[in-house]
């Protein structure tokens, strides 16, 4: 049986990957990782790829691709760096008669249904419904959100760009991040507090004098030393910026729940959560997540899990080749 081509386009790396067409899950066969603005152009990328594990694009039967960004006719356009990731040129570059683009978080969504008890942890047990609707939320680079919807014996998922929509202060803290955030970019998204460079932007917020730590907060890798940092208490602005941020993280994982009524679950995906799961773990993040009266039963409910397979975003653009 012919495999399939997969990628995971993010706003700072590319994951490619081969994988033979099993059921229920497929199997890798090989993967790289790229840097994403590495190629002039995301088919030059994964020509190359298969040029260097040694599979010929003629063994392929279909590719799909996961961007972190708006997919319209087949083209997406990252939102947080200026890369296209086309359908068509990549089918026309490869000879492959099925190309598909999704969301990056549309893509994860379709992982979700295969991946194992060991590549998950258990922010809270809830009652899953196996017939209730299934959110997916990720933050990295920017936070992106899914829905997977059952429709008869099929699942659909849906992708949103609810990553770039209004911030909603809970707390003092998180009032002083929204004034900040409105005097520098005019309002606060959502992903200007829950990613990566979000964390930066909290700790700015809070802390206007340099960090008591040392950490640069304009070193690509600002966002892991707070995190450090604040584990290790070496700065109390970073502990701050870091709670602030993951009770961010979980109000907006329980807002995305209502939104959705996600009684099939939700589950928290991306690069940062598995980096910070003792902090995920602690009880803010499901506090957070539940805190939303006259909904906390329901939210209680809910099973909220981490997805800890790194490659889950590469595995659900393989699967979306097998079930669509």
């Amino acid at each position: 049986m012919a495999n399939v081509l997969a990628g995971d386009v993010g706003g700072t790396s590319t994951r490619l990957g081969v994988f033979e067409r099993r059921t229920p899950r497929v199997a890798l066969i090989a993967t790289r990782t790229y840097g994403t603005r590495e190629f002039d152009t995301i088919e030059a990328m994964a020509t190359a790829f298969l040029r260097e594990v040694g599979v010929p694009p003629s063994t392929l039967s279909a590719g799909c691709f996961g961007a972190a960004g708006p997919v319209l006719d087949g083209v997406a356009t990252l939102t947080n760096t200026p890369v296209r990731v086309d359908s068509r040129a990549i089918a026309t570059a490869l000879g492959l008669a099925h190309v598909s683009v999704l969301n990056d978080l549309e893509a994860l969504a379709y992982a979700v249904l295969v991946l194992a008890g060991d590549e998950l942890r258990v922010l809270q047990e809830g009652r899953r419904d196996p017939s209730g609707t299934i959110a997916i939320i990720a933050a990295g680079t920017g936070l992106g959100e899914a829905v997977l919807h059952p429709i008869g014996d099929r699942w659909i998922a849906k992708a949103s760009e609810a990553g770039r929509s209004d911030f909603a202060a809970r707390t003092e803290r998180d009032i002083v991040v929204l004034r900040a955030l409105t005097r520098a970019h005019g309002r606060a998204a959502v992903e200007h507090v829950v990613s990566g460079p979000g964390l930066v932007n909290i700790h700015k917020a809070l802390e206007q004098r340099p960090c008591d730590a040392g950490v640069d907060m304009s070193d690509s890798d600002a966002p892991g030393a707070i995190a450090t940092s604040a584990r290790d208490g070496r700065c109390q602005a970073c502990v701050e910026a870091v709670a602030t941020f993951v009770e961010a993280y979980g109000a907006e994982a329980g807002n995305l729940a209502l939104r959705s009524v996600a009684t099939g679950g939700v589950y928290v995906g991306g690069g940062i959560a598995p980096k910070m799961i003792e902090r995920l773990t602690d009880g803010a993040f499901a506090s957070a997540f539940r805190a939303k009266p006259p909904f906390a039963p329901l939210l209680e409910s809910i099973p909220v899990n981490v997805i800890l397979n790194s490659q889950a975003g590469l595995l659900g653009a393989a699967q979306f080749c097998v079930v669509a």
